[in-house]
């Protein structure tokens, strides 16, 4: 006869342990689980993504209600369990149903922590934990804009991140002197700060919370020292607690979790405790892979496997924070005995420190490129003796394995790995599962290990791995080709949508998803913006466009900054003013209290901290043309003075990129672009670090493209030598639109020239047909563009719902507003 067992808690851990159990024994258990969602198991990681619309909550469900069923397991959802009778061996639940067992698995996992600050119940305070939570900010961002996030951990930062997609204004309150201190040092923290601040959080550090200010409702935070924060919106993220009030009214011994053995055992017999719940060694764990450890270990005992003993877990973390990718493992802080090999890299955003103790590897940050990541977790458990060789682990070296280099390749890095080794975090999946996939399912490629094993399918973090696994176990001949979507939400790749979108004309984003069979019907804020620009690129004269699908600073024609107010950059051609404009520029600033003027680094004026309500009025007042310094559009054309002063000057530097930028203004590329034109090879306007440089010589023109001054500084290729003016007009309209007609949405040219190789740019605009052929269609694109602050300023309805979209949406909002109270978030002008 099978056994009964029962598993109190529908989480990652616990079902993880079920899915072991049942490949290792199916025929030994009846299994029942109970959960107090309302849900199948679902990935609570990915909980982040469902906040920023680039997931639904059937998306990031792990095991459906049909597994349940094909599994013959029991599944009590939205039922808690408030009693185990130790005694009789049965667990009664809030509906009165005693449900009997042989072995109880507790999987009660954790409860966020919620600060006990006066006003904590108001409405709009809560925690960022389950679906629920993430259903109320999703509701909330539509009809408030102001958030503060309790917490600069992970979690904290996760949240932050999903409510700025949500075209909120974000603060991140901390406590502690760096973000995520838990997990990385002072430097890394501060590098992972400054990339979150670009993308729009603000933070406020070494913050104590003293109470929650509003009404029925949340209107702001006070600190300690007596500053407020305005908010409509308050997320706490300061941690969880283990879940244990069941097991101690059972009579289970409890300490800060539930205590257990090394066969995850507590002190009652046949009640077992897995997950953020179990205390083990006097640690308690908070990442999922210690957890599916702990799982496996229980699985295999219950099921009459031999197995040795939970020993503990090295703890490591490798995760993407805000696209950034980050790890983390073991002792990373320096301390007495220690040393650290450290390489940082602020161009590229790059930084690498592992800390070693006698020789061997005790903690690593990697921050900005996780390559070695899978090597130095191996290095950590193996406890190898490095002594003398200290820089193999980042470098290489004659004494490696790898026989010399720089560093082992990620194929023999998989090769190393131990079978037991979580790849998957995620999901929970070990290299054994994966290589098994392999090797007895036939799995050739990374969709089809995801499809069989969920490795790759949450985060998509691990895909590195999974993809050297595969090319360690098969080789790279026997790997099937399949290519990539353009994001979650389709299989199709971006030549497949840009050729459905030209042979059945379609005009408009609903109509390629629903057309295409997007597999999420609304889209992601990764496809909504991309589709909108491949339409209009492709039917300028036909397609509307959709501000809905456009980025924040788009949709607002000003760049957010850190203090919440925007940034007004007018046009200013070719770095040229007039004595008229610079008054219009100085008089719209003292009327508006515009707190800092700035010449910026493309030769414009910055009118930095703008009221957000103000926006229009100063664009009215202006009476300038946008200059387009949010947008992925052609930005700024930079001049040297040429040969109109300069005794240097070959060519008349200011002219030829006047009309440049009078010809390509308002044009929507795939990324920002900018061009420069420098009067003579000393190149002072930097021509040669820009999307398009031109460089004046003597009878003539260079010039140079896929230029990139920016985090990954690019020299620009040169491209061609012409002799006129009217010849560089033409070069350049023929380059931006080949960009524009082939580039992915959202990859700027420097990455653009080296993924189709300049031979390619070349041959495509070598002839005068088919420049002429890409004139007459960027020309029919740019004939119908208008400037959007003056369109605003002149269309009733325009202007009426952007006063709409600005205008605060409760009295307490408004009167936070008007008392001054601030709330900040961050974003640069981009010049």
């Amino acid at each position: 006869m099978r056994q009964r067992l029962v598993m109190i808690g529908n989480g990652m851990a616990g079902v993880s342990f079920v899915e072991q159990l049942l490949k290792l024994n199916p025929k030994r258990f009846d299994v029942t689980i109970i959960g107090a969602e309302p849900y199948p198991n679902y990935n609570r990681i990915m909980l982040s993504s469902v906040l920023a619309g680039d997931a639904k909550m059937q998306d990031i469900i792990l095991n459906d209600w049909d597994w349940y069923k094909e599994n013959h397991i029991t599944l009590h959802t939205g039922e808690t369990v408030t009693s185990i009778d130790a005694a009789t061996k049965a667990v009664i639940t809030d509906k009165g149903v005693s449900i009997p067992y042989d072995e109880l698995v507790l999987a009660t996992g954790s409860l966020p922590l919620m600060l006990p600050l006066p006003g904590a119940d108001k409405e709009g305070v809560i925690a960022f934990r389950d679906i629920k939570d993430c259903e109320t900010m999703i509701e909330t961002a539509k009809h408030y804009r102001k958030a503060i996030v309790i917490g600069g951990g992970l979690l904290g930062l996760e949240a932050a991140s999903g409510l700025i997609h949500l075209n909120m204004e974000v603060s991140v309150v901390h406590k502690h002197a760096h973000i995520m201190e838990r997990q990385l040092d002072a430097t890394a923290s501060r590098m992972l700060q400054e990339e979150l601040e670009r993308q729009g959080m603000r933070f406020l550090l070494q913050q104590q919370s003293d109470a929650i200010l509003g009404d029925a409702r949340v209107s702001g935070l006070r600190f300690k020292d007596g500053t407020e924060e305005a908010a409509d919106l308050i997320v706490m993220a300061v941690g969880i607690r283990p879940n244990i009030q069941l097991a101690s009214e059972s009579g289970i011994q409890v300490n800060r979790g539930i205590v257990v053995d090394d066969y995850m055992e507590t002190n009652v017999p046949h009640i077992y405790a897995v997950g953020e719940c179990a205390e083990h060694r006097e640690k308690l764990y908070g990442l999922v892979a210690p957890l599916y450890e702990q799982g496996a270990i229980l699985a295999k005992r219950l099921a009459g496997v031999t197995v040795e003993g939970y020993k503990g877990s090295v703890v490591s973390t490798k995760l993407k924070v805000s696209g950034v990718q980050v790890f983390s493992a073991g002792r990373y802080a320096d301390g007495p005995g220690t040393k650290a090999l450290r390489v940082q890299d602020d161009l590229e955003g790059v930084y690498k420190k592992i800390v070693f103790e006698n020789g061997r590897v005790v903690g690593a940050v990697l921050f900005g490129d996780t390559i070695e990541s899978s090597k130095v977790y191996a290095a950590i458990r193996s406890g190898e003796d490095y002594s003398g060789r200290e820089k193999e682990i980042l470098f290489g070296g004659a004494g490696s394995s790898s026989g010399g280099g720089r560093s082992l390749s990620e194929a023999d890095l998989a090769a190393a790995m131990s079978g037991d080794e979580i790849v998957c975090g995620c999901n929970g999946v070990a290299k054994e599962t994966i290589v098994a996939a392999i090797m007895e399912k036939g799995c050739v490629s990374v969709g089809e290990i995801k499809a069989c094993t969920k490795a790759s399918g949450s985060c998509g973090t691990c895909k590195p791995v999974v993809v050297a696994i595969l090319t360690a176990t098969i080789g790279t001949e026997q790997i099937a080709v399949v290519k990539e979507g353009i994001c979650g939400c389709t299989s199709r790749t971006r030549d497949d949508v840009v050729e459905a979108i030209r042979r059945m004309r379609l005009t408009t984003t609903k109509e390629v998803m629903h057309v295409l069979e997007w597999n999420n019907p609304e889209g992601c804020s990764k496809c909504r913006p991309a589709l909108n620009y491949y339409i209009g690129m492709i039917y300028p004269e036909d397609h509307e466009d959709e501000l809905e699908s456009r980025f924040v600073n788009e949709r607002n024609h000003a760049n957010i900054q850190k203090d919440g107010t925007f940034s007004v950059v007018p046009r200013i051609y070719g770095g040229v003013t007039t004595p008229g404009d610079l008054k219009k520029i100085a008089s719209v600033a003292e009327k508006y209290n515009v707190p800092l003027v700035k010449i910026t680094g493309g030769q414009r004026i910055d009118l930095l901290g703008v009221k957000k309500e103000d926006l229009p009025n100063v664009w009215k007042d202006l009476d300038m043309p946008s200059g387009y310094a949010y947008g992925k559009a052609l930005r700024t054309v930079k001049t040297c003075v040429g040969n109109t002063f300069c005794r240097f000057g070959t060519q008349d530097a200011i002219k030829m990129g006047i009309d440049l930028e009078k010809k390509f203004e308002r044009l929507n590329t795939p990324h920002k672009v900018k061009l420069a034109v420098s009067g003579c090879p000393r190149n002072c306007a930097e021509a040669t670090i820009k999307d398009l440089g031109v460089v004046a010589i003597d009878g003539g023109w260079e010039l140079y493209v896929a230029g990139n001054g920016g985090m990954r500084v690019r020299a620009a290729d040169l491209l061609t030598k012409v002799k006129t003016e009217e010849e560089v007009l033409e070069w350049t309209g023929a380059y931006l639109q080949y960009y524009r007609e082939t580039a992915n949405f959202g990859e700027r040219t420097s990455e653009w020239s080296l993924r189709v190789g300049l031979d390619t740019i070349k041959v495509a605009l070598t002839n005068q047909v088919d420049r002429d052929a890409l004139n007459e269609r960027i020309d029919m694109t740019l004939g119908r563009t208008q400037d959007p602050w003056k369109q605003i300023v002149e269309n009733d309805d325009l202007l009426s719902a952007f006063e709409a979209l600005t205008a605060p949406v409760s009295s307490e909002a408004a009167a936070s507003t008007e008392s001054g109270a601030s709330n900040k978030r961050g974003g640069a002008a981009g010049e």
